[in-house]
């Protein structure tokens, strides 16, 4: 951590420049005495990384960024914020702590927590911003997390986010693969700890991380814009239930939208398929990433169009946790009944349809955006569809 950063003309080049393009602050070739350019250009650009994701870094003067790539790594507040209303206790340990973001949050529910980080400098940077962001609950540890955790007696939880690149920062997603390796240190975390939690690579296969790990009570698939953004496994000692299976919908820190079922829930759900009524509707990813294809109609009542299509129709309106839609028309798929939209400005998107998105515009002169809503799909008498729809 190179403190001269923190002066007052090199602070107000950053902040000057922080909407310039990289390349002209470089080619500008800043001299400040004890900073190089190339550090002054790093801090500019982790700082533009953190303005929608890390907003209170970013809005806080003096605030010292680590690379651009460790930005990349770490949390968004939104899902930090989430994360620490699953944790609470006198005690907690982040023991893969980054750029701090999980732990900042963590310390508003918990009483002392842990902050883990086998990087000097970024253990240094973190301790520092923790200082000028005004928190006093947090100890930054300089330690492997395995030496940190032989060395502690009892913590009422311990969160994880291992490393997901190899050796030749390749990235990986497999349990196995992530350092450290969670399924050989489990019997350590359970000799001090009785609640772990883990996020790992939305990319994990549920199922597969099951297999791996023991005493899972839910694992959560973590929702924010339209993607996956986390996984999260909540794993409790010596719990032997079902694991939860909950898709969790993040429009901000504290507003969220849930459905929950299970493995087993799934397999005993019925999905009944229908023409297509007045309503469309299309999961959020993070519900197909826990594998609700069919507890999400049954439970909320719905019908399939078909097996493979993954959209569902109701007569009525329900709460949905994804994008809902007022169906407009139901066309057979020809070159006739598409005429009429040639030119048109449509969002398209296709459900078990033999074309791609890039294709059906080229084919029929579809413009992007607007406010007409179009799904390729195939209906249950195995029929190609476009369903025209608004977006509620």
């Amino acid at each position: 951590m190179n403190k001269y950063i923190l002066n007052t003309d090199i602070q107000y080049f950053i902040n000057k420049n922080i909407a310039t393009d990289s390349l002209s602050v470089l080619l500008s070739n800043p001299i400040f005495d004890g900073a190089s350019s190339k550090e002054i250009i790093n801090q500019i650009i982790a700082a533009k990384k953190c303005e929608n994701k890390l907003p209170t870094w970013f809005h806080t003067p003096y605030i010292y960024y680590p690379l651009p790539l460790q930005i990349e790594q770490t949390s968004s507040e939104i899902t930090a914020q989430y994360k620490a209303s699953l944790l609470s206790g006198k005690t907690g340990a982040d023991i893969s702590g980054g750029f701090g973001v999980d732990s900042f949050y963590f310390a508003k529910n918990t009483d002392t927590v842990f902050h883990v980080e086998i990087n000097t400098e970024l253990s240094e940077i973190v301790g520092y911003n923790f200082k000028v962001l005004g928190v006093k609950n947090i100890n930054c540890i300089l330690s492997d997390s395995l030496n940190f955790l032989e060395k502690q007696t009892a913590l009422d939880w311990v969160y994880i986010d291992p490393s997901r690149r190899d050796q030749k920062k390749g990235k990986v997603f497999l349990l196995e693969d992530c350092s450290p390796n969670i399924k050989d240190i489990l019997p350590l975390l359970w000799s001090k700890t009785q609640t772990i939690l883990i996020k790992t690579a939305p990319i994990l296969d549920i199922k597969a991380g099951l297999k791996d790990l023991s005493h899972v009570k839910e694992v959560q698939a973590i929702g924010v814009g339209n993607e996956v953004k986390e996984l999260l496994w909540i794993l409790e000692k010596d719990y032997q239930g079902p694991a939860a299976l909950t898709a969790v919908l993040l429009e901000s820190s504290l507003d969220s939208t849930k459905f929950t079922t299970s493995i087993d829930i799934e397999a005993n759900s019925m999905a009944p398929k229908s023409e297509v009524l007045a309503y469309l509707y299309e999961p959020h990813a993070a519900v197909m990433k826990i594998g609700a294809f069919k507890s999400v109609a049954q439970q909320m009542g719905l019908f399939k169009l078909h097996d493979h299509s993954h959209l569902y129709t109701a007569t009525s309106l329900v709460p949905f946790p994804g994008r809902s839609f007022k169906v407009k028309a139901v066309l057979p798929y020809n070159k006739k009944n598409l005429k009429i939209f040639t030119k048109t400005k449509a969002n398209v998107s296709v459900r078990n349809f033999k074309s791609t998105v890039a294709d059906l515009r080229k084919k029929h002169s579809l413009q992007d955006g607007g406010h007409v809503y179009m799904f390729f799909s195939t209906d249950l008498n195995n029929k190609a569809v476009v369903i025209v729809c608004e977006k509620i």
